[in-house]
């Protein structure tokens, strides 16, 4: 089974909220949801690491990471079927976690939309809804 899940046409403007279901991986080291206008410009990388117990955010211009943005409050384990809510607001993405907790991470690029999506490492998406 594909471990990348990628969408070239996803047309997500700011106030939209992005909903995901799915399942974490058994045996997931990390993976990440990636939001932006192409692979190699990202608005949001969000990125938990289950083998740092970390959730590392960050966004990549012209294929340059840009500064880690890291968040210890990792409410969510390998094996288990988790939600996301992603927000995506003028000046930061807010990212809803499982147990009502929300990350933020600013929107250093400035779009007003996003038409690029992936999903890679050991989370497999169920569903997903964009408001």
């Amino acid at each position: 089974m594909a471990k990348n899940f990628e969408m070239l046409n996803l047309y997500m403007k700011t106030g939209d909220t992005l909903k995901l279901k799915g399942k974490i991986s058994d045996d997931a080291e990390s993976f990440s949801i990636n939001l932006g206008c192409s692979s190699s410009d990202l608005a949001l990388h969000f990125n938990p690491r289950f083998n740092e117990s970390v959730i590392i955010c960050n966004s990549l211009s012209s294929n340059t990471w840009q500064t880690e943005h890291r968040d210890d409050h990792l409410s969510f384990s390998k094996g288990s079927t988790v939600e996301f809510a992603i927000e995506m607001k003028a000046d930061k993405f807010e990212v809803k976690l499982p147990d009502g907790h929300d990350v933020e991470f600013p929107n250093r690029h400035s779009y007003d939309k996003v038409t690029y999506m992936s999903i890679k490492g050991g989370f497999r998406v169920t569903s997903f809804k964009l408001d």
